[in-house]
């Protein structure tokens, strides 16, 4: 593997030719590298007032000149009266692009080619929306090749630094740019724009103000605008001055590690690297999973968290053993311990460190009376960050942190986070009385020593707290869901005949290879009102007695072909997110809801995986086909649970899905016998008011045989796929697998059940679990073994999509569904993972070639590692869609008494699961009917028994809780709030 280094020298000459000398490292040598570069005269400036450079524009190979982008009326201000163009330095786009991307301002702006390399070698994720800002028609960005071009290449002198000659080759194309087009408009009543440098670069604006060029900070640029304030605040605080960060306060955290000595401490195993998680329960309490330790490394306190967020990848040291502690078995919310912070105040309050400091020598006294099974974990201090997870974090202004006598001033407040794992952010604001009270996006800039919270900067308002609008905005930012419309290059991948287009006649081209299935008794079961219908199957008896059954799948590679916008698009999305009241695509809805749906009535385009499977489900054969189909009928659950049961109904049709459903259940009983497992989650659903489509009330879902019909299907042609591409590409199919968890995930949950329940859960392999799990029942308490299968599911790991390379074999094993190998196949209008598989399989069947990108196994890696991290967000955003939805439910039908479940206690709270509405939450010592102010709580931390007075709290009781919605102070959002009745 090489890696480019560094220019160290550029020579040019006078005949248009250039030489440039990099070091490059390969194998552990250096070797010098010699490129030449021709230097042009050609490259245009893009600007309408330019008439030479449009007379002398070079047509590409297509004939075609492209459009020049530079306005002929750019912006004008007081500052320049007749219009201006700007030249922006690297650093405005590293710190400031959040402010550059608004719509009001920065338009025509010249992007020169050493600023858009620098920026790519140092941030390949601003880089990408710098390309964006480029590809705006409406922001009028101009990338110019100035270092291909002969008056404004700059040659690197011997001994000056890479940073001094990009800037010395920013400020030459400022003058060329300015004396090209003086010379441009020479002779005619035209006014020359102003060529503005912009950079926050002391030196920089200096030496380029005694060249007599043009510049200004980006500070003093925006005051300009009418809507200053706001641009101001989106400013990074990165760019505040270094020196005077430093100097200010005390130093509240450790000093972070050097790169090498961190390097050289993981090699020698005296440090470990991991991804920091912060507890949902305590926001001083995170973890850090390691290879080297069985259980998760514990970090407690802000001085060990070090300045972490959740999600970085971190370094940690072990502490000492005398140090080591049992996980807090309290419930502790940052807003408790810092509500009285002061957001303009970097240093302490006492009265907080004080708490925190008892706190924690509470949980140690605590952790040395703990028995044999309860002994200290070993706990870890963060001593250094490999890599931020730093993201736009969505929250709402503390109106507590606002101070009202400042007006329009500057001023600091505090953002409270949607993520409670999230610490407070301080942001420097001129508009902190227009954005208290709205819903609010930030991003974070730098984490000093000197300041215990982050620090940041504004970046846009989203609307007003608890409009419908703004809460469902902010989840999909919070995790991160792409949901910006199709941009115009994917839309133009679509077929040009629209939702007219449809299957061609047989003697088409598009017929090569394909298979007619069109005759076959085929239908869809989905949920109700579904219309990316990905799957349709049929069932038929044949002469022998086996029966003939088919899998369909929509053929959506038909549609989408490699290596164009709309595959790269579907390649980013990695799936698409289904929210209460709507779903955001992974593909354009003419494709995900038309052409590619296995709509009924209409001709369509699938995939097919057709067996031949015996009367006690053995598969006998099975064959793959691109086809074309017709589905006769679309079928919801229940619908089609009705139609089976109806034994009026005899016609071929119904005949099929109960030849499917008598099937599924033997294929069921197969996979149960083989060690699969039913594990269970919290599924609501929320009824709508007709009219108004908002929330009125809450449902469980309930699950039908056709349900499990139509999964068993699915799960068949899922492995019999992953078969079939293994085979064919071993070293880069796409596949899917799901770890078999560590013994030590189950351990607390089989000490809970056997001290409450005098049950054992099994846990040496996955047929045993799933007959323990069977075993864990209440004959008083029928919910109590969803309960139990709710919590077994917490302690699995997540299943995950990986190129097959990259594992071996016997690590490709799906433990929940017990089956060596398996892949998804099966919804492909909604699923990238699922398009990968369908051009393997395409290529195994010799359909067609696939293309050169999927054999590559870095590309597939790159592919498995996005999906995964789109898959796994666009879970949690379905969930808070849900939540936030229950909330709306509930703040229409009012306060409800129902029945919940203790999940967990803790010294000043438990957590329990409302079965009702799917959802569980914490309820502290003081949210308890009856209890008395200041009354003692114990937990019997051996017996998982919560006293609070005479009541006696126990892990799995079931108790009487009020519900109803309010609204969190900390978060801004509409929560459930439970209150435990007596």
């Amino acid at each position: 593997m090489t890696s480019l280094k560094r220019a160290i020298v550029d020579t040019s000459t006078d005949s248009g030719l250039a030489n440039k000398v990099f070091l490059r490292s390969s194998r552990g040598k250096c070797v010098k590298v010699v490129r030449e570069i021709y230097l042009r005269q050609d490259i245009p400036c893009s600007s309408h007032l330019c008439v030479p450079c449009t007379a002398d524009a070079v047509p590409d190979a297509n004939g075609r000149v492209k459009p020049f982008i530079l306005s002929a009326t750019p912006p004008k201000t007081s500052a320049y009266p007749n219009g201006h163009y700007l030249v922006p330095d690297t650093n405005i786009f590293l710190y400031c692009m959040d402010v550059m991307e608004h719509k009001s301002a920065f338009h025509d702006v010249v992007v020169l080619q050493t600023v858009l390399d620098e920026l790519r070698n140092r941030s390949l994720p601003l880089y990408n929306r710098l390309r964006g800002l480029t590809n705006s028609e409406d922001k009028r960005f101009y990338v110019f090749h100035n270092d291909f071009r002969k008056e404004t290449y700059v040659k690197r002198y011997p001994g000056e630094s890479i940073n001094d000659r990009n800037d010395r080759a920013i400020r030459a194309a400022c003058r060329w740019y300015t004396s090209h087009l003086q010379e441009a408009v020479a002779g005619s009543k035209t006014k020359v724009p102003m060529i503005v440098m912009l950079s926050d670069d002391k030196a920089n604006l200096n030496l380029a103000r005694n060249d007599g060029i043009e510049c200004t900070n980006i500070r003093d640029y925006v005051k300009g605008f009418d809507n200053a304030d706001e641009l101001l605040d989106m400013i990074s605080a990165s760019l505040e001055d270094q020196e005077a960060r430093a100097g200010r306060g005390d130093m509240l955290y450790p000093e972070y590690y050097s790169m090498s000595k961190m390097q050289t401490g993981i090699r020698s195993g005296t440090m470990h690297q991991g991804t920091f998680n912060v507890s949902p329960y305590n926001f001083l309490e995170g973890t850090i999973h390691v290879p080297a330790f069985d259980r998760p490394l514990i970090v407690l306190g802000r001085e060990n968290i070090n300045r972490a967020v959740t999600g970085d990848l971190v370094v940690v040291e072990l502490l000492p053993k005398d140090q080591w502690k049992q996980p807090s078995s309290k419930i502790v919310e940052e807003e408790a311990l810092g509500k009285n912070d002061n957001a303009e105040t970097e240093g302490p309050e006492v009265i907080e460190t004080e708490q925190e400091r008892r706190a924690l020598i509470d949980e140690a006294k605590r952790s040395q009376q703990g028995s044999a099974e309860g002994r200290p974990q070993p706990t870890a201090k963060v001593v250094g960050i490999i890599k931020r997870n730093w993201r736009y974090y969505v929250g709402h202004i503390d109106p507590s942190s606002v101070a009202k006598s400042k007006g329009r001033g500057q001023q600091t407040v505090f953002l409270l986070p949607m993520d409670k794992r999230i610490p407070k952010i301080r942001i420097r604001t001129r508009q902190a009385s227009e954005i208290t009270g709205k819903r609010i996006v930030v991003s974070i800039d730098t984490w000093d020593r000197t300041s215990r919270y982050p620090v940041g900067h504004y970046v846009r308002s989203l609307g007003e707290l608890e409009t419908k609008g703004a809460e469902t905005e902010a989840l999909l930012l919070e995790y991160d869901v792409q949901y910006r419309p199709f941009p115009k290059a994917v839309l133009d991948c679509l077929p040009r005949e629209g939702h007219d287009w449809v299957v061609p006649p047989m003697d088409d081209p598009r017929w090569k290879g394909r298979v007619d299935y069109r005759d076959k008794l085929i239908c869809s079961i989905d949920p109700p009102g579904c219309q990316d219908i990905d799957d349709a199957l049929h069932a038929t008896l044949l002469p022998n007695g086996n029966y003939e059954v088919g899998v369909h799948i929509a053929d959506v590679t038909h549609f989408v072909k490699p290596n164009t916008p709309m595959d790269d698009e579907a390649t980013a999305r990695g799936t698409t997110v289904y929210l209460v009241d709507k779903r955001i695509d992974m593909l354009p809805m003419l494709l995900g809801t038309d052409l590619c749906s296995l709509k009924p009535y209409v001709e369509r385009f699938a995939f097919s995986t057709i067996w031949e499977i015996t009367p006690d489900a053995d598969i006998i054969s099975v064959k793959f086909n691109k086809s074309a189909i017709k589905s006769r009928e679309a079928f919801s659950y229940e619908q089609a649970q009705l139609r089976i049961d109806d034994k009026s109904q005899q016609d071929e049709l119904t005949q099929g899905m109960r030849i499917l459903l008598q099937l599924s259940k033997k294929l069921k009983q197969k996979r149960m016998d083989a060690g699969a497992l039913n594990l269970a989650s919290p599924e609501v659903r929320i009824e709508a008011d007709s009219e108004t489509s908002d929330p009125i009330d809450v449902k469980t879902k309930q699950l039908l045989e056709t349900n499990s019909l139509v999964e068993e299907f699915m799960l068949l042609a899922n492995i019999s796929v992953a078969t079939k591409i293994y085979d064919a590409f071993p070293q880069t199919a796409m596949l899917r697998r799901h770890g078999a968890p560590p013994a030590t995930n189950f351990e607390d949950l089989q000490k809970q059940l056997q001290v409450r329940k005098g049950l054992s859960l099994r846990v040496d392999s996955s047929k045993a679990l799933a007959d323990s799990l069977d075993e864990c029942v209440d004959s008083k308490e029928p919910f109590f073994n969803t309960l139990v299968r709710i919590l077994a599911t917490r302690c699995m790991l997540s299943a995950e999509y990986f190129c097959s390379g990259t594992q071996a074999y016997p690590e490709f094993r799906h433990y929940g569904l017990a089956s060596e190998i398996y892949t998804h196949f099966t919804s492909p209008i909604r699923r990238y993972a699922d398009v990968v598989a369908h051009r393997q399989l395409a290529a195994a069947i010799d359909y067609e070639p696939l293309h050169p990108m999927f054999h590559s196994k870095s590309k597939l890696e790159a592919i498995c590692k996005n999906i995964n991290v789109r898959h796994r967000n666009a879970q949690f955003a379905g969930r808070a869609s849900v939540e936030y939805y229950v909330g709306q439910a509930l703040k229409a039908r009012g306060m409800a008494q129902e029945e919940a479940f203790v999940m967990k206690v803790f010294s000043n709270g438990i957590v329990v699961f409302v079965p009702r509405f799917g959802i569980e939450g914490v309820v502290k010592v003081g949210e308890m009917m009856g209890v008395q102010n200041g009354e003692k709580a114990e937990l019997d931390e051996e017996k998982f028994v919560l006293s609070v007075g005479e009541r006696r709290l126990g892990l799995f009781e079931k108790v009487k809780v009020e519900v109803k919605d309010e609204l969190e102070e900390a978060s801004g959002k509409r929560k459930i709030a439970i209150k435990l009745l007596d």
